[in-house]
């Protein structure tokens, strides 16, 4: 029975080696700013950017890079959240429209979330209050001075990644070849999108226990009513109705659900996140966009109610642009459809095609 175990062993070292495919390897590092100064004014010494990367730079005959795909995640996020099956199985598999073999792919983590510099490394209250501008900033500066990434083959975005891109596509008009942002508008955060916004900051600084950011234990009455906030905002209404069809469903999902969702929170970094937001406006300038894009939001979607139509609005002014609305389902996702690539990851062929 020796050719048997022979052939058993052969199938069982076949199958690592298609899983190990299957999982392309990824690399994490950290970059630091020296003496970076923001918008503000303020200059923090040494600003702390990590970062994940997949795949292999390819250089063309000037040793530029040009394969280099730039992603950027959501508030509250990090770049592990893009390693996830819902996006990585659909993207970096082989042969898939991000494979690692084809596209070196660099996933950061933006000012204040993940493993780059934040206000509860120790600064708590007193570190800068940072806004897009200087996230995308420092993400120009990881690319350039430290990758060695002149040119991105494409910028992707979800949330405030999205507006991350539409900043990007404005700011430096011919750093991508083309942007796909996911799941926002290109205008001032005003309305109900500030509003829960506003709600979720003043709730945390309310709490007694916030102590100017100085606490010595977690504002948790601040926290629990800015994670309920959060927990709305990003939930797709039909699909929450068919998960949780009753009281008793409902009432389990959120005893369940809470304690794990604030366990990591950090009030000071939850504030600075969302009060990035403040300054975000690139509505006055998007005919500077030339590039192709192609922008999707979600009819689901809490954050960017399609009924507002501001969207349509504003897609009109892209030079290249167009604009997709993913409709309501009962397989939605609100919000976080930017995530889940089975529902969009056609347009994302067809944008690369394109540019």
């Amino acid at each position: 029975m020796s050719w048997l175990k022979t052939i058993l062993a052969a199938l069982a070292a076949t199958l690592l080696a298609t899983a190990a495919q299957a999982q392309p390897a990824v690399k994490e590092g950290d970059y630091v700013a020296r003496d970076f100064r923001f918008s503000s004014g303020a200059v923090l010494r040494e600003l702390k950017l990590h970062y994940r990367t997949l795949g292999t730079p390819k250089r063309d005959a000037k040793g530029e890079v040009t394969n280099a795909v730039l992603i950027l995640h959501g508030t509250g996020g990090s770049g592990a959240q893009f390693l996830r099956p819902q996006f990585a199985d659909v993207l970096f598999k082989p042969g898939g429209a991000l494979d690692p073999a084809e596209y070196f792919i660099i996933l950061p983590d933006g000012i204040g979330h993940g493993g780059s510099s934040k206000p509860s490394d120790g600064l708590r209250a007193r570190f800068p209050e940072y806004d897009y501008d200087d996230m995308v900033a420092a993400q120009h500066l990881l690319l350039t001075k430290h990758l060695g990434v002149n040119r991105l083959r494409l910028l992707f975005g979800t949330s405030m990644g999205c507006m991350h891109a539409f900043v990007w596509g404005e700011t430096y008009p011919d750093f991508a070849r083309a942007l796909m942002p996911m799941a926002c508008l290109p205008t001032e955060i005003a309305g109900r999108n500030r509003l829960w916004r506003k709600m979720a900051m003043d709730a945390i600084r309310a709490d007694p226990a916030w102590n100017g950011g100085d606490y010595t234990t977690q504002p948790l009455q601040g926290l629990r009513t800015a994670q309920s906030l959060l927990t709305l905002a990003g939930g797709a209404p039909m699909r929450m109705q068919a998960d949780m069809p009753t009281r008793e469903a409902a009432d389990k999902f959120w005893e369940e659900t809470f304690p794990r969702a604030i366990a990591n929170l950090d009030a000071n970094d939850l504030w600075f996140q969302i009060n990035a937001s403040r300054t975000y406006d690139p509505s006055k300038d998007l005919e500077k966009i030339t590039v192709p894009v192609t922008w999707i939001n979600s009819a689901d979607d809490f954050i960017n109610p399609p009924e507002l139509g501001l969207a349509e609005q504003f897609a009109r002014r892209l030079v290249k642009g167009r604009y997709l609305l993913i409709p309501n389902s009962r397989e939605g996702r609100g919000h976080g459809t930017h995530t889940w690539a089975v529902f969009w990851e056609d347009e994302l062929k067809a944008l690369l095609a394109r540019s």
